[in-house]
Parts: structure tokens; sequence; C-alpha cells
């Protein structure tokens, strides 16, 4: 089988940085291209058949972590925090949908962002735009915003230290059920809605105590499997880190079991496009409100000719205005082919808006009313909810707005520490987790 990884350098790829210096790209890629793989493709396939039960309907995903992961925050506390957010949040989802929950992180790669603009202009300076610490620093000086492509280099490392913090604490003990459970309660107990979570977790704590009587007490009640994923923006240094694998003789972007295309970068005839179908991971394609129904078959086509289940899922994008009237005939058309698609809901980025204070910001309500779109969409039509794409973060920010430690648009600027785009704290997504429970009881 001839396999052309190159293919995608004649084609246009759209939001790749202006490197100043090819050849130091090129010392770069080459170092990139002689290092361990960051995971391993059995592990990415063991990923593809978690999903694959998902498109069947007997699974849902839960997958989040930072809008764009910093070089600062590959720490213990930072990557044990969101860890163990998006724990607590799996647990109740698994109790309240009796489905298992595939744990995937935005870590350990998720290092670059795409931006609508390609400069940034303050008191009448104007400078590179900030696209994430792969690319270039946050701070506005020529020096911080000049793309570095040794930032490649860096991004490398910084995931290979948040992955080896994640498979400690998942195979460590951390991710105890009874512990994580444990925290849920102690959030119930001091959360505003607590009386209305309560139930939920009393449910829980009873079925753990009858596992219990029963001497029930397997291996998965003491570890979790955790996946890694970012969106492949820079395919300079995903393609560095694409390998061979010597099982099967097929190429593998081992910087993460699952990467996806974003909305600014899925065109059919885009480079990212042609690499992504050269390599054998789950992917996933975000969607936004513009995607018509012969662009989401035609990137199946691209992307998944052989229609093998786990190996493409779509990641909606609408907004809380929009989802209810442009996803029915998406789901409904793509569902009639025959495709195997799993269906996933980010409710974050199409909901983004200014606060008077110019912080940019988000709604809790609004990412909850996406996700009951996505719920009532899919219900009418028979098919299955996948899951939930958020961006987040286990500390107690205030960057997102709403929840039930209610966070107003005046108290934005307290805590307001993303690189980029606004994330929901602890509480805001747990609240989340317990809401989204609540929708599948009542189904």
């Amino acid at each position: 089988m001839s396999i052309n990884l190159d293919s995608w350098r004649r084609l246009p790829a759209a939001q790749q940085p202006e490197w100043p210096d090819r050849d130091e790209l090129k010392k770069v890629v080459a170092e990139l291209e002689g290092l361990p793989p960051l995971v391993f493709a059995g592990e990415c396939d063991s990923l593809k058949a978690h999903l694959a039960a998902v498109a069947r309907g007997e699974a849902f995903v839960l997958q989040g972590g930072d809008c764009a992961e910093t070089f600062a925050g590959a720490t213990a506390d930072d990557v044990r925090n969101k860890l163990k957010t998006l724990l607590q949040m799996a647990i109740v989802l698994t109790y309240a949908a009796k489905v298992p929950v595939v744990k995937i992180g935005r870590m350990a790669g998720q290092f670059a962002k795409p931006r609508s603009k390609g400069t940034e202009v303050r008191g009448g300076v104007e400078l590179p735009a900030y696209r994430g610490d792969m690319v270039n620093g946050l701070d506005f000086t020529p020096e911080s915003r000049t793309p570095d492509p040794w930032r490649l280099l860096r991004a490398y490392h910084s995931s290979a230290v948040t992955l080896n913090l994640v498979r400690a604490f998942t195979k460590g003990g951390y991710a105890d059920l009874r512990q994580v459970h444990a925290w849920n309660q102690d959030f119930v107990a001091e959360s505003p809605a607590g009386k209305r979570y309560e139930q939920l977790a009393r449910g829980i704590d009873q079925a753990l105590a009858f596992m219990h009587a029963c001497g029930a007490d397997p291996e998965e009640f003491h570890t979790v499997e955790f996946y890694s994923s970012h969106e492949a923006l820079i395919l300079d240094y995903d393609q560095a880190l694409t390998r061979i694998d010597s099982r099967t003789g097929l190429p593998y972007d081992v910087s993460a079991h699952m990467v996806w295309i974003g909305e600014r970068t899925r065109q059919l005839d885009s480079a990212h496009v042609a690499f992504f179908a050269s390599i054998r991971n789950p992917i996933g394609v975000k969607l936004g409100p513009t995607t018509t129904v012969e662009e989401a078959l035609t990137l199946i086509e691209k992307l998944n000719p052989d229609n093998e289940p786990g190996r493409l899922t779509f990641i909606t994008r609408m907004g809380a205005s929009k989802i209810r009237e442009h996803l029915p005939e998406l789901v409904e058309k793509v569902t009639a082919s025959g495709a195997q698609v799993a269906w996933i809901c980010d409710p974050m980025h199409g909901n983004t808006f200014e606060a008077p204070s110019g912080h940019k910001t988000r709604r809790l309500d609004d990412v909850l009313d996406e996700v009951v779109g996505f719920f009532e969409v899919h219900r009418a039509l028979g098919t299955h909810p996948g899951g939930i794409h958020i961006e987040f973060t286990g500390d107690d920010v205030t960057e997102c707005v709403g929840g039930g430690h209610e966070i107003a648009e005046g108290d934005l600027a307290l805590r307001y520490e993303t690189a980029c785009d606004p994330r929901l704290n602890r509480s805001q997504s747990l609240d989340l987790a317990f809401r989204v429970a609540e929708l599948y009881r009542s189904v």
C-alpha cells in the first residue's frame, strides 16, 4: 500500500504560522521526527473501538479541557485539577446514562489556536495575533509575538510531561471510583443547587454500597482509561509526529490518541482534510451552523471511505440559538446515508460574546441550552446524542457567567486567566454534568 504523507503540502493550508526562518523550522521538524511517540497506535485503536460503541449508541463521550494549554500549565497541580473535574463529571454521567463514558482530554497537545485575524492592534501598535504557546507568546511585544518554530519542540516536551502525570494519576489510585464520588458528595453539600443533585448523588452512593456489600471490587473501580486529543492545527508538528505502525504498516499521528479538524480548516480541498485522510487515528471534524449536507457527506467520503465505525466523529458547534434549526437536516441525511458517525455537541464555541468590560465570555445557561437542543434533535430523529465537548478548567476562575455559584458579568475581572477563550470553572462544569445527567434521566 502506497502512503503519501506529503500530499497535503500541495494544497492550501489555513491558519499556519508565518515562520520567519524556514530553515529553523526544518531543523525542529527533523528533531521531532526522531523523538519517541507520545501515544501508541494500539491505544488509538482502543479509543476507536470505544468511539464505535458511541456511534452505535452504546457509550457517551466526555471530552474537555483547556481552550489553549500553556507551557506554564504543565504542572502536577494544574493537570490534577483538570483531571479531577473531568472524572467527577464522568461518574455522574455514567450513573445517569447507564452507559460507559469515554473520557477524552483536550490535554497534552492543545497548544495552538486558530484566529479570526492574523494580527492584533493595541494602542496603535500592530503585532501578530497570539496563536498559542506552540507558536508564539501571549505578551504583547514584538519578541513574544514573533512565531518561533522551537516552540514546537517545547510543545512536545510539555505534552510528554502532561501525559506522564495523567497516566500516574489514572493508574495510581487517584481515580478510584469511591474517592471521586466522595468529591461529588462534597460538591453537592456545598452547591447552591445541592438539593437538586442530592437524589442523584444518593443513588450513586447506594449503588456503590450495594456492590461493596456483594464483594464486587473490579479493577475498573480503581483505574480509568483516559485519552488525549487536540486540534491538529499546525500540520508541520503533527506530520513530524506521524509514525508507521509496526503491526499494520499504517500511519498514525502519535502526538495524541484523537485529533480533530476545526471549523476554520475543514475546507474540502484543504491541506488539513488531506492530512487527516492519510492517518489512521480516530478523528473529529467541527461543524458550525453554515455546514451543508453536501459538505458533511463529502467529508465522510474523504475521511472515512471504508465507513469504519469509530473512525469519524462530528463535533457540532452551532450556538444555542441555531442548533435546533441547523442540526436536524445534517443528522437526518448523514444517518440516511448509512455513515457510521458519532455525534458530539460542543456547546462552547457558538455561544461566545463580549461583556461590557471587554472580556470574552459565555453564559452557562446558553451552554446548557445548546446541549438541550442537541438532545432534542437526536431524540426526535431516534439517533444517539453521543457526547459533549467542553472547555473547562479545574480552577475557580471567573470566565463564564452563571452557575450555581453565580458569576455575574461584573465578576469577570476577578480571575480571568484564560490564554484565549473563556472556560467553565470546576463548579460550573459539575453543574453542567448534573444537568446533562438529568436530561438522560428524563428521556
